[in-house]
């Protein structure tokens, strides 16, 4: 056997590792009943849990080795995330993962270790992925307005972009507001407000850390979808009408089918664009993959939780069953770090792009 092959074997022997580590973490009562016990509830998740997600390396997961992280890569990172996903999970370990491969120094360890939570501030618009153009960073010093922030209440810093690149805000400096809004997941989005407000420049390359987060929630997405239609093909199969298994009917089984299809093409296409920015695929060609895959499992987990709500009939409405906590999740999750409308704009721009450069 060469030896790409063997590390091909060792890496895949690692993400299933990986899954099986957080399905055990995150099975029973660390999953939906964990998520409910923490709607509406600032911040929206525990720390505890936050400070054993970090123990576990998980923050770490993507870091290189030289800073303590473990040097893994997307692939191990989207594993990670769809288990997340299936759990429901409020942490907001996407975003923190954005925010960590800006950080440099002390507070990269502290953020590493658990011992604060850094999230990132980019977002000025409500759809687009433009980041930083009107916040401005002048001789330590910031002013500016970012929003969308997911979980934005547990914060104990901000990676904030500016035209400039990005800079650390601490989120009780002078200067520094935050007004929450809550989300229909029971979590809530921040709006940051800066004001002449200290921050300490960083280095890194932004573009490539959100292209890094969009994958991950585009990952986290295929979970909610997953777990969602896993439990509406249980209910087909349990639910009786005269006198057999709903399942039985046709009607529901195309349906289930279509669903279950568009299930397969998000997690091939997620792992594609995992893939090509494992093996160092040019910057065009690697952006393109993340864009569709995002595109794809936003829409893909919209509709798969929708159809699992009618699938579900009335009690799928409730409340009280756990099948509607995933369409909240996908509503709230699926325009984070760009929309499918946001991405299949830049799917089409960088093929535009792509296309007349090869004809230079």
């Amino acid at each position: 056997m060469s030896a790409d092959a063997i590390l091909l074997d060792d890496r895949a022997e690692t993400r299933e590792m990986l899954r099986d580590s957080a399905a055990r973490l995150l099975g029973g009562e660390q999953g939906p009943v964990h998520a409910r016990r923490w709607r509406f509830q600032q911040p929206g998740f525990d720390r505890a849990r936050w400070s054993l997600f970090c123990e576990m390396g998980w923050l770490a997961l993507a870091a290189p080795e030289e800073v303590g992280g473990a040097g893994l890569g997307a692939s191990e990172t989207c594993a990670l995330m769809e288990v997340l996903g299936r759990a429901l999970a409020p942490e907001p370990l996407v975003g923190a993962t954005m925010a960590v491969q800006l950080l440099r120094g002390d507070v990269l360890q502290e953020a590493l270790a658990g011992e604060r939570i850094v999230l990132p501030a980019w977002q000025e618009g409500p759809q687009g992925l433009d980041f930083g153009g009107a916040t401005r960073l002048h001789d330590g010093r910031i002013t500016g307005s970012k929003l969308f922030i997911a979980q934005a209440a547990g914060a104990d810093a901000f990676v904030v972009t500016t035209a400039e690149g990005a800079a650390l805000v601490e989120a009780r400096a002078s200067g520094v507001s935050l007004h929450l809004q809550d989300t229909h997941d029971g979590g809530q989005y921040g709006t940051l407000h800066l004001e002449n407000a200290p921050a300490v420049p960083l280095s890194g390359d932004v573009a490539q850390a959100l292209d890094n987060a969009a994958l991950a929630q585009a990952a986290y997405l295929q979970g909610v979808a997953a777990s969602s239609l896993e439990a509406t093909l249980d209910y087909l199969r349990t639910r009786r009408q005269f006198g057999r298994a709903i399942g039985s009917f046709q009607a529901l089984q195309h349906r289930a089918v279509d669903l279950h299809i568009q299930l397969a093409l998000t997690r091939a296409s997620v792992a594609a664009a995992a893939s090509m920015l494992d093996t160092a695929a040019d910057r065009t060609t690697a952006a393109l993959a993340i864009s569709r895959a995002k595109a794809r499992a936003a829409e893909a987990a919209l509709r798969i939780t929708r159809e699992a709500i009618q699938m579900h009939g009335a009690v799928g409405y409730t409340d009280e069953f756990d099948v509607g906590l995933y369409l909240r999740k996908a509503i709230v999750v699926a325009p984070q770090f760009g929309s499918a409308e946001a991405h299949r704009a830049r799917f089409i721009a960088l093929s535009r792009a792509q296309g007349d450069h090869a004809h230079d």
